[in-house]
């Protein structure tokens, strides 16, 4: 999930917002002051109710912040690398750079974050039942009371034992301890979650078929975001456990053609596309990579424009190459491809592009693999 906005940095974690939070936000923010507040606790102001949504919305957004920091502090204590916090649609997502090396790391990881939930969720509980207790029942109580039971609920639903939540994670090195297998642990997370997401979308549909409003299209819309997810991890462990003890630089394409920003596109079709065997071109300054362009960037470009727009306005921008060490497991990197759209790595070496590595290159890796395995054995 790419970020639409930067935020800065938490813990030394870049931290940015996708688009699609405004969406939920604004959602919250409306169904808060428009319906829940002004229902529970009728004749107050316009004003007092949008402050009052507001509010819980914007301290809602930062527990789900804080869900998320949890992780990866305690992924970087234990031996990981965090590329970034990405607050979503669907809430938050710490990105990791590889694997927990063990059982106890993942647990550790992956427990945080609803122990993190269920705090801020007692927390808020604790304040709103001692309001009630001294007699206050206005919208400060209201507000404290949606803040305990949202992230209540927030860290029960991210307990579930199924891939991709939190629950998932603890189902994972549980069966991972147990078996010693990781992949099959995955494995075993990830039909987890799909059991979970088909429950949802038949609960969900059942729902608003029924006439209880659209709330049974929004769990199943979740309940397809957790199938597509678990597919996902499924299809990502199968292809770790092939490419398992495989180098980057096993993998990559070296010393791969290049081109400066400052050329046109009508150069590049004129002069250089028949004679590249790629789809993808690095963009370099002084053998520093600085962007990444794609025959499908390029033929997006009118013709007509195409004298007066460079490579650089096309191109992957630098901030989202996805950049890799020679040495780097090719399994440290898979989960990173997506981070560009173009789904390709630059390999560097002291900044310095020495290869680059393409679905296709994968590909081969696992055919490979898969071809050694059938010859060990068939002996």
């Amino acid at each position: 999930m790419r970020a639409n906005f930067r935020l800065g940095k938490i813990v030394g974690v870049p931290v940015g917002v996708n688009w699609s939070v405004l969406v939920i936000f604004a959602l919250i923010w409306w169904g808060l002051s428009a319906n829940l507040f002004p229902e529970s606790y009728p004749d107050r102001s316009v004003v007092a109710y949008l402050l009052a949504g507001l509010t819980a919305a914007v301290v809602f957004f930062l527990g789900l912040l804080a869900h998320e920091v949890s992780h990866a502090v305690v992924a970087k204590r234990n031996g990981l690398g965090v590329q970034g916090i990405t607050l979503w649609l669907f809430g938050g997502v710490a990105e990791l750079r590889g694997e927990a090396r063990s059982p106890g790391a993942e647990l550790r990881i992956s427990g945080i974050g609803p122990l993190v939930s269920l705090i801020i969720g007692v927390f808020f509980g604790a304040i709103a039942t001692l309001l009630a207790l001294a007699g206050v029942q206005g919208l400060l109580l209201g507000v404290m009371a949606w803040l305990g039971g949202i992230n209540l609920l927030l860290a029960v639903f991210n307990i579930l034992p199924a891939a991709p939540l939190d629950g998932g994670r603890l189902l994972r090195a549980a069966v991972w301890k147990a078996t010693g297998d990781r992949t099959r642990a995955t494995v075993v997370a990830a039909r987890a979650g799909w059991i979970l997401g088909l429950a949802l979308i038949g609960f969900g549909l059942w729902r608003f078929l029924t006439g209880t409003g659209v709330g049974g299209l929004w769990l199943a819309l979740i309940g397809w975001f957790l199938i597509g997810a678990a597919t996902m991890e499924e299809r990502q462990a199968r292809v770790g456990n092939a490419l398992r003890g495989i180098r980057v630089a096993d993998v990559m394409t070296p010393q791969p053609q290049t081109a400066s920003g400052e050329l046109t596109v009508a150069d590049f079709v004129d002069n250089y596309l028949f004679a590249y065997r790629h789809t993808a071109l690095p963009l370099i300054e002084d053998d520093r990579p600085v962007g990444l362009v794609t025959l499908d960037r390029v033929r997006g470009v009118p013709s007509d424009e195409r004298g007066s727009t460079t490579l650089a306005a096309v191109a992957c921008r630098a901030d989202d190459l996805v950049l890799a060490s020679p040495d780097e497991p090719l399994t440290d990197l898979l989960p990173r491809l997506s981070d560009c759209a173009d789904g390709r790595a630059l390999v560097v070496t002291d900044g310095r592009l020495v290869g680059i590595v393409s679905p296709s290159d994968i590909s081969r890796a696992v055919q490979r693999s898969s071809m050694r395995d059938q010859l060990t054995t068939g002996r």
